[in-house]
């Protein structure tokens, strides 16, 4: 038997309930009857501490746990990264067994109290994990571990999602658990204590309710203490190093009394509690084999209501693994509904995702783009099941470098129409270990080189479900190095134009000239944008009823090693890269960009006296947080390893004259951790020449900072403000909820619309809304966060308004439509497209 397979081979509890009530217990074996082979032998010695003596060879290895994330009895999000470095038990239980549970439980504290007094007590902690929790929540787990006596510093209690916590039981710790919604059915689990290593490496299983297996993990816990730390190495070396983040924070605090926006509210990570189970895998070039590629970009993510539930679902794209697709439940809890779906692609490493209904069928599909492996596009039947039409659709064929996708209407047929962004090559036609493809060495010289461009595609929707190639004819032939676009109508024209980024060179904006063509007015138009733009969004920042554009730029942040205090600065002009490594002229905008539309396809560059200054960032999503009238931003900002911790950014709208940091003021910083597991080396095998395992021996483990890439801001709980979800790199999402509608009456309306004689979606139209002698414009365009298009109604906070007088839609097609009022908040006004 294997050793992971014998994990599963310990003592099974049947707890018969009926009615809620205990009537029965017993006990059986699921497999051998005596102690597993490789488990420690039992021993009753002790020396003078009452420690077990220690002896024998070491604990083996049995299996190496999946990082997870659940909720403990105070509400707080646990993960496996975060007991790393301290040894500890994990046990199974739940609070209405009345049977072998609350042995389970006593003989844990008995354990804990025994450790206690070990000179290694700190080195432990024990974990209970309830089989039962959807009834346990952390109201029910809290008076249940004080019932225990247990120490919540040493001991913790987790929960989750049934989907989420029967999964880690079975799949990760490969131990049986079956639990029914009927309360007449058993509820079958182990009484095993499982002996879990700083490492998060499991090393023995023993049976909690016999003295041979209680007495052999209280001799497998000795013989850990004494095995020592793990390796462990931190890159940068200074990498825990938070003084600098503290002192941030102290400012921004102290400033909040005196900003001029509404900020008494704040976000907590709610993933442990979410089921939402998705972990994002990173290329093996940004870690173990590290050299600076594109890989280090990231991914994207995109929201949508897929089964026309009326709820927000999630689709997490992956570089490394499968992507995720999550149902929403309502109450801020999801469902992996992915597992059998084909828009996993673990076969590819994927980076964009777009949410749109391209046939006008009424439901959300699906486009992804990946690096060399080909786009896919997936068709919904309504009911949140895909099938992959990218072939029949015409948009097979394609094995460049994709990154963004979106869907826009731009000869304002009805159909949306797809413009599919190509970074550039920075990868060799030959994939590691890992399934990835190899990333050149020079891959960020690539804009010096031009036979490593690679054209963007644009896509004509013909109206019959598939798609034609028309960059050519259309004269869009855009060949950049390009990760993100966005359309909208900048010259007031009345038709759709395409701005679109270049992380490594002039952006371009692509100006419709009508009957299907387009041409390029970038540097006329915006003489000095960005060289290394990353991020875009189109939003009436300043209230004047023109569309915006903020841009942010991550590369001109690379050119010089970017130190804390440097974040909410441009670089200076002395420290910008030589002109012959930038390839173009040298006239950018040294940092982000926010320009400012006067009107007449002239806009005015106006970053600093707005305050939108952010470090490192990749993408920027907006949405009114603290419901007061005004669109505020939420930035993402890192570049994990080898490199520091950088934050995330919110930035709250001062009634349209400039914006507030606000991150340390609503919650969003500091994380409870700020690095993670990154990358593990055999310093004593395979890896004995990497240069990190020079001087060291045995298995090392390399930890890097932790960062975001994408989000998306929507209700993902439905009580009435805005919530937060991100994609991290490398690393589990974030789900921040806010606590705005707990503190406070929060007025907001939701628009939906449905397009007739424009598309379906309504994508492209600019909806108005006046309430309290104010007007709000949003353009629905469903681009969030980066490399994502989201498909999901309109969000506008009303502030001290009870209602909304009119809301006016000026459709993709011309039309302009005025529904009268009053629109009362907290409600959902649906407007189709008048005939």
């Amino acid at each position: 038997m294997s050793r992971a397979a014998w994990i599963g081979a310990g003592i099974l509890v049947v707890v018969v309930l009926v009615g809620g009530g205990i009537i029965a217990v017993r006990t059986r074996a699921s497999g051998p009857a005596s102690e597993p082979a490789g488990a420690p032998a039992a021993g009753g010695e002790t020396d003078r501490s009452g420690v077990p003596a220690v002896a024998g060879p070491a604990l083996p290895v049995i299996l190496r746990l999946p990082e997870f994330v659940l909720e403990n009895e105070r509400g707080e999000s646990v993960g496996l990264h975060d007991l790393a470095g301290q040894i500890w038990v994990a046990s199974f239980i739940f609070t209405r067994c009345a049977g072998t549970c609350p042995l389970i439980s006593a003989e844990v504290s008995r354990l804990a109290g025994e450790v206690a007094s070990w000179p290694e007590a700190t080195k432990f902690r024990f974990v209970s994990f309830s089989v039962d929790p959807d009834h346990d929540r952390p109201g029910v787990l809290e008076p249940y571990a004080r019932a225990q006596g247990a120490d919540a510093g040493v001991w913790t209690f987790l929960t989750g999602t049934r989907q989420a916590v029967h999964r880690l039981v079975t799949g990760g710790f490969r131990l049986p658990v079956s639990e029914q919604a009927d309360p007449a059915m058993p509820i079958l689990h182990s009484q095993s204590l499982v002996l879990v290593d700083a490492g998060g490496r499991v090393r023995g299983v023993f049976d909690a309710l016999s003295g041979e297996g209680q007495a052999g993990l209280r001799s497998a816990l000795a013989s850990l203490a004494a095995e020592g730390p793990p390796g462990r190495i931190d890159a940068p070396p200074d990498l825990a190093d938070t003084d600098w983040l503290r002192l941030r924070q102290g400012a921004q605090l102290a400033g909040a009394a005196v900003i001029d926006v509404p900020c008494g509210f704040r976000y907590a990570d709610r993933v442990g509690a979410s089921g939402i189970t998705f972990v994002h895998g990173a290329s093996q070039d940004t870690g173990r084999t590290y050299r600076p590629n594109h890989y280090d970009h990231g991914t994207g993510l995109a929201v949508a209501d897929i089964d026309g539930d009326g709820l927000t679902d999630v689709f997490f794209v992956n570089q490394v693994g499968p992507c995720g697709l999550f149902r929403n439940l309502g109450g801020g809890r999801f469902e992996d509904v992915g597992q059998d779906s084909p828009v996993l692609l673990q076969d590819r490493a994927c980076v964009g995702a777009a949410f749109a209904d391209y046939d006008n069928d009424g439901d959300p599909d699906l486009f992804v783009t990946s690096v060399r492996a080909g786009n896919a596009l997936f068709a919904n039947d309504g009911r949140g099941r895909f099938s992959d039409v990218t072939e029949a659709a015409g948009l097979g064929g394609v094995t460049g470098h994709g990154a963004g996708a979106v869907f826009f209407d731009y000869d304002s047929d009805g159909f949306l129409d797809l413009f599919v962004t190509q970074t550039g090559v920075f990868t060799e036609p030959v994939k590691r270990g890992d399934g990835r493809f190899i990333a050149l060495k020079d891959a960020f010289a690539g804009h010096l080189h031009p036979h490593r461009r690679e054209q963007s595609l644009l896509y004509r929707n013909t109206g019959k479900g598939t798609f034609t190639d028309v960059s050519g004819p259309s004269g869009l032939v855009h060949a950049a190095w390009s990760g993100d676009a966005t359309p909208f109508d900048c010259n007031d024209d009345g038709r759709v134009d395409l701005y679109v980024l270049c992380m490594q060179g002039y952006d371009d904006l692509w100006e419709n000239a009508g009957e299907g063509k387009f041409r390029s007015r970038g540097r006329e138009m915006f003489p000095q944008a960005p060289f290394g733009s990353m991020g875009l969004k189109v939003l009436d920042w300043n209230g004047d009823g023109r569309l915006d554009l903020y841009i942010v730029d991550m590369h001109t942040d690379m050119m010089v090693p970017l130190m804390p205090d440097r974040e909410k600065w441009k670089l200076r002009p002395e420290d910008r890269s030589p002109l012959e490594l930038l390839g173009t002229d040298g006239k950018h905008v040294l940092g982000n960009a926010l320009f400012v539309n006067r009107g007449g396809g002239v806009f005015e560059e106006s970053s600093d006296a707005a305050n939108v200054e952010t470090g490192w960032p990749w993408g920027v999503s907006s949405g009114d947080l603290n419901a007061d009238g005004w669109p505020d931003l939420f930035v993402t900002g890192a570049m994990n390893y080898p490199f520091r911790y950088s934050t995330n950014s919110v930035l709250l709208n001062v009634k349209g004259v400039r914006f507030a940091d606000a991150e340390f003021i609503v919650g969003v910083e500091p994380r409870k951790r700020l690095s993670l597991p990154w990358f593990r080396l055999d310093a004593d095998g395979e890896d004995k020449g990497h240069p990190l395992c020079k001087g060291r021996q045995g298995e090392l483990t390399v930890w890097g900072a932790r960062g975001s890439r994408s989000s998306a801001i929507f209700d993902l709980d439905g009580d009435g403000d805005l919530d937060i979800i991100t994609n991290e790199y490398g690393d589990v999402p974030q789900v921040l909820v806010s606590d705005l509608s707990a503190r406070e009456v929060v007025r907001s309306l939701v628009v939906r619309l449905r397009g007739t004689r424009s598309n379906r979606d309504g994508l492209g139209a600019v909806v108005s809304v006046s309430a309290g002698g104010r007007t709000q414009v949003q353009l629905h365009d469903g681009k969030s966060g980066y490399f994502g298009q989201s498909s999901q109604p309109l969000y506008f906070g009303i502030g001290a308004a009870e209602a909304a007088e009119t809301i006016t839609v000026r459709w993709p097609t011309g039309t302009v439509q005025t529904v009268p009022g009053p629109h009362r908040s907290g409600s959902t006004v649906r407007i189709e497209e008048a005939p």
